[in-house]
């Protein structure tokens, strides 16, 4: 579990990291943190911590620290209450046991699917972008109902497991069953692991998941 939990806080790393290639931004791994000295996109955190036991002033020092800087606290073991920060969410790194091949769940491969996509997902304009399809480690993945889009999710591979995240239309544990079924689809033999709060948190354990550990958020 502790394996899993490690290539989980990972392969997130790697995903912020592929996000911000895509916006010529370019973060670095040192000392156990992933930061980005240029402030990253919407959603995605400036630094996220690799390893328990990081101090405030190894984060801090690495990022723009003005309004807006974000800190993925991987376990939950960081307080920069007194750097300005507050915490946004706390959430549970998580990983899906094996599950039947999903239904309907199609791999996005076209600029104008994307963009379908997107407007689905509901984030902000521009934060996602076409290049990602580029990316042989990215599934961009959408389920259908007839020729509607009803819900979504990024697959992505890498530290030997395979990422479920920026999920929409997932209300009910047989909805992430078959989300999990997807990325498996996707990245064949690979752990899915990924990280869920608030009122996704729920579904996600009935579906099956395993809790790997506690996660923060902070937002300055």
């Amino acid at each position: 579990m502790e394996d899993l939990l490690d290539a989980a806080v990972g392969e997130n790393a790697a995903w912020c990291a592929a996000v911000c290639r895509t916006h010529d931004i370019a973060g670095s791994d040192a000392d156990g943190v992933w930061a980005s000295a240029r402030r990253t996109p919407l959603l995605y955190p400036d630094a996220i911590t690799l390893e328990p036991g990081r101090s405030p002033e190894a984060v801090l020092g690495r990022v723009d620290t003005s309004a807006g800087c974000s800190v993925k606290d991987s376990h939950a073991d960081l307080d920069l209450g007194a750097h300005g920060f507050r915490v946004l969410l706390e959430g549970r790194w998580l990983t899906w046991p094996g599950v039947p091949e999903p239904d309907g769940w199609v791999a996005v491969r076209s600029a104008e699917t994307f963009a379908t996509w997107h407007a689905a997902w509901g984030g902000p304009d521009g934060v996602l972008v076409p290049a990602l399809l580029d990316d042989p480690s990215v599934s961009v993945l959408a389920r259908y109902a007839g020729d509607r889009l009803v819900a979504g999710l990024i697959g992505h591979r890498a530290d030997g497991v395979a990422g479920l995240s920026n999920a929409f239309g997932l209300v009910s544990a047989a909805d992430w069953r078959a989300a999990v079924g997807a990325v498996q689809v996707a990245a064949p033999g690979l752990p899915v692991v990924g990280y869920e709060s608030g009122d996704d948190l729920d579904p996600a354990l009935d579906a099956g998941a395993r809790d790997l550990g506690p996660l923060r958020v902070w937002l300055r």
